[in-house]
C-alpha cells in the first residue's frame, strides 16, 4: 500500500505565492555580498515574476480557447 505524505493547501492564490517569494528572494539578494549566489537569487526572482505574469496571462478573461 502506498503512503501519501499530506501537504497543507495554502490560502493564498498561486499569483500571490510568487509574487511574495520574488519579494522573499530579491530582499535575501539585497542582504548577500555580490557574487554568485547573489545573482542566482536575482534569477530565481525573475523566474518567480515571469510565472506571475503568465499565470495572470492564462488566467485572464481575454484569453479564449481555439477554434
Amino acid at each position: 500500500m502506498d503512503i501519501r505524505s499530506h501537504f497543507p493547501q495554502s490560502q493564498k492564490s498561486l499569483y500571490q505565492r510568487l509574487t511574495d517569494e520574488a519579494q522573499r528572494l530579491r530582499k535575501e539578494a539585497h542582504g548577500t555580498q555580490p557574487g554568485v549566489g547573489r545573482e542566482r537569487l536575482i534569477r530565481k526572482a525573475r523566474q518567480a515574476e515571469t510565472a506571475c505574469h503568465i499565470d495572470a496571462w492564462l488566467s485572464s478573461p481575454g484569453l479564449r480557447a481555439p477554434m
